[in-house]
């Protein structure tokens, strides 16, 4: 058995509404079990046997659009992934608040090219750093106040891609959730 989390990206914002209840009967109407949920922001943890990521990832979008009647985007990563994210980040952490940290969890890996457009010095102290399949994002001021996020938001450095964020609490919430 792995343990996953579910990553959904725009859930319970902007009218797209589901409650958690329901992703937990969705996941385990699926098969999977062990199944919690954190927060109200589309984040599950569930074990599977013998599935990969990206299959898990599609069954779960196609019955949250059947269920919920719009499409929702999904990202599913194992334990050992999010670890590897939460060990690999470039900013101080541990002397940070979570408000100033995120994440972005990607569904493939962007080429440095695509934020080239972006004189990061002029958004300092904010700062990004590419990680694997991951974005960090330095917000001294927290997300709702950085230009920088806004800057990152605008169509182009993610197009193709999937991208969902998280603050620093949920991504070390969610490594301790899926540990097993």
């Amino acid at each position: 058995m792995t343990t996953y989390a579910a990553l959904l990206r725009g859930i319970n914002v902007g009218g797209r509404r589901l409650p958690m209840a329901d992703l937990r009967g969705l996941l385990e109407g699926l098969g999977y079990g062990d199944v919690r949920t954190y927060l109200q922001s589309g984040n599950a943890v569930f074990t599977s046997a013998g599935r990969d990521e990206q299959g898990i990832a599609d069954d779960l979008a196609d019955a949250l659009a059947e269920h919920c009647g719009f499409r929702v985007d999904v990202l599913v990563r194992g334990h050992a992934y999010l670890r590897a994210v939460a060990d690999a980040c470039p900013f101080p952490a541990a002397e940070l608040e979570g408000r100033q940290l995120h994440v972005t969890y990607l569904s493939e890996p962007l080429d440095a090219d695509r934020f080239a457009h972006l004189d990061q010095d002029a958004y300092l102290p904010e700062a990004f750093r590419l990680g694997d399949r991951a974005l960090y994002l330095y917000t001294p001021d927290g997300l709702g106040r950085s230009k920088l996020a806004e800057a990152l938001a605008k169509p182009g450095p993610y197009r193709g891609a999937i991208a969902t964020s998280r603050n620093w609490n949920t991504v070390v919430k969610l490594v301790e959730m899926t540990r097993g």
